[in-house]
């Protein structure tokens, strides 16, 4: 009889300590490993939703352009945001409701600049000069690593 009830004991055991701390280094690793990855998403995101607005804005302009014999000529940069959100609706020109926004529309006889700015801060610009280039740049203000670089690692997109 008490060899059997010392069996039954010895089967109902459960884990050691030593095992239930490794189980919990070990997700703690995948933890390290995964969050910050999972973190820079969001930038991602933010940043995607102002490059697009950026290029939103640029076949916009390229409208406007067609409209006036490939004149660029809108006046001033808030004259300018006016134009092209009168020309497409969806372009936001004021910050708020937690979206990008264009905040730099200036054009001249052949040239232009569209920026738009993610909620995280990073501006993504969109330049046609004379010669009928386009160049994409962005800046990260005060980002330090890739992971707060987001959706702009570089200086160009």
């Amino acid at each position: 009889m008490l060899d059997l009830s010392t069996r039954r004991a010895q089967d109902e055991r459960g884990f050691t300590l030593i095992e239930l701390l490794v189980v919990i280094l070990i997700i703690g690793i995948l933890a390290a490993i995964a969050i910050p990855s999972f973190l820079s998403q969001k930038s991602k995101a933010t940043d995607s939703s102002a490059k697009e607005l950026a290029r939103t804005a640029e076949t916009t302009a390229e409208t406007y352009s067609t409209d006036h014999n490939g004149d660029y000529s809108w006046g001033t940069n808030a004259e300018g945001l006016k134009v092209l959100h009168e020309y497409e609706p969806t372009i936001q020109t004021s910050a708020g409701s937690g979206n990008a926004y264009l905040s730099v529309a200036t054009g001249g006889a052949s040239s232009y600049t569209v920026t738009a700015i993610s909620t995280s801060g990073h501006t993504f610009s969109i330049t046609r000069n004379t010669n009928g280039e386009i160049t994409r740049t962005c800046t990260a203000p005060g980002a330090t690593s890739i992971a707060e670089k987001g959706g702009c690692p570089g200086t160009t997109w």
